[in-house]
């Protein structure tokens, strides 16, 4: 059963938090302020935060410059995962994956599904790694980034979480570019 090992120490990791919209702004960004809340009441880091519009090429090389940024173990976008023409967030960033996450997704589902009945089905909420770092692609709602932070994010962000977490094979997320390298 999962539990938090109190005997473990707590590392805090860099988070960087990406909203994509057309309309939002810092000052009525409720999804990212979401998230930034619940970053920090967690006792990790918020390296940067930014907006970027809905476009494919402006989301990607957002994200690419943070998974190449030392100190940002985690990007977490919200927005830009629905059916419209204007979400594009999984098309800019799944071909940055080198390994794809289907577990999150799933999970995330079926904790909606709880929540919103069989609307889950319109978010194309995806996760994967690319140059050792996590990256999760969530719907653009505040409930939506709650639902992701609370029930997946949070326990897979915190070393203490048992039997295990995301923190812990943080050192080993690049071994297949060190072992290229040493060729």
């Amino acid at each position: 059963m999962a539990s938090i090992d109190e005997q473990r120490p707590f590392i805090p990791v860099g988070i960087a938090v990406l909203t994509v919209s057309d309309t939002r702004t810092l000052e009525n960004d409720k999804s990212g302020d979401t998230l930034v809340a619940r970053i920090a009441a967690a006792g990790h880091r918020l390296i940067d935060r930014a907006i970027v519009r809905d476009d494919k090429a402006a989301i990607a090389a957002r994200v690419n410059a943070w998974t190449e940024t030392d100190g940002i173990d985690v990007v977490i976008t919200t927005g830009g995962t629905g059916f419209t023409g204007r979400d594009v967030t999984p098309e800019a960033l799944e071909p940055l994956f080198e390994k794809r996450m289907d577990g999150f997704s799933e999970v995330f589902h079926r904790m909606s599904y709880d929540k919103i009945g069989t609307s889950t089905i319109q978010s194309r909420a995806t996760a994967g790694v690319a140059k050792a770092t996590f990256i999760f692609v969530l719907p653009g709602s505040p409930g939506a980034c709650k639902d992701a932070w609370d029930g997946i994010l949070k326990a897979q962000l915190d070393y203490r979480h048992m039997p295990c977490n995301f923190v812990e094979i943080m050192p080993r997320l690049d071994e297949h570019l060190r072992r290229g390298a040493a060729k």
